[in-house]
C-alpha cells in the first residue's frame, strides 16, 4: 500500500481493540428499541496516521435478553483511539463484536465520519427489520 506524503504517526495495531470490555446486563423486552450514540469515536488512519473522528450510533431491539452496559462500552469504544483501522473496517468490528455480545438479530451500527479531504463518509452495517416509528434518530 502507498503511504501519505508528509509526516508519519505511529499507531497500534487491531489486536488493541478491547473486545472483552464489552458487559451485558439481563434485559427482556425484545420489542423496545434502544438508540445509544456518541460524538466522541475516534480510531486512526492507517494510511496516514492521522485521527479519524465520527458520530457513532448503535440500533438494536435486544431479543437476546441482554442490553450492552453503558461503562463498559465507553472502555471499548476509547480502545480504538490508538488504533490504526480503516473507517468502514472500523464499523464492522463494532458491529461484528456486539453481535457476538448481545447475540441478537437486529443491530445497526452506523459511522459518520467528520470530512477528510474533502470527503464525507457514512458507513452502515446491519439492518433493523422492525424499524421504529419514529425511524430513529437521523445523522
Amino acid at each position: 500500500m502507498a503511504k501519505a506524503e508528509g509526516k508519519q504517526f505511529d499507531y497500534l495495531d487491531q489486536s488493541h481493540i478491547k473486545s472483552n470490555f464489552l458487559e451485558t446486563f439481563p434485559f427482556e423486552s425484545p420489542e423496545q428499541y434502544i438508540l445509544t450514540e456518541t460524538q466522541e469515536f475516534s480510531a486512526v488512519c492507517p494510511f496516514s496516521g492521522l485521527p479519524d473522528f465520527a458520530y457513532l450510533k448503535i440500533e438494536y431491539f435486544p431479543s437476546g435478553g441482554k442490553c450492552i452496559e453503558l461503562k463498559s462500552l465507553k472502555y471499548y469504544i476509547i480502545s480504538f483511539r490508538q488504533v490504526g483501522i480503516f473507517q468502514e473496517e472500523a464499523t464492522k468490528r463494532i458491529y461484528n463484536d456486539l453481535s457476538k455480545v448481545l447475540a441478537v438479530n437486529e443491530l445497526r451500527v452506523t459511522t459518520v465520519y467528520n470530512t477528510r479531504g474533502g470527503f464525507d463518509t457514512t458507513c452502515i452495517e446491519g439492518d433493523l427489520q422492525n424499524e421504529p416509528a419514529s425511524g430513529g434518530c437521523g445523522c
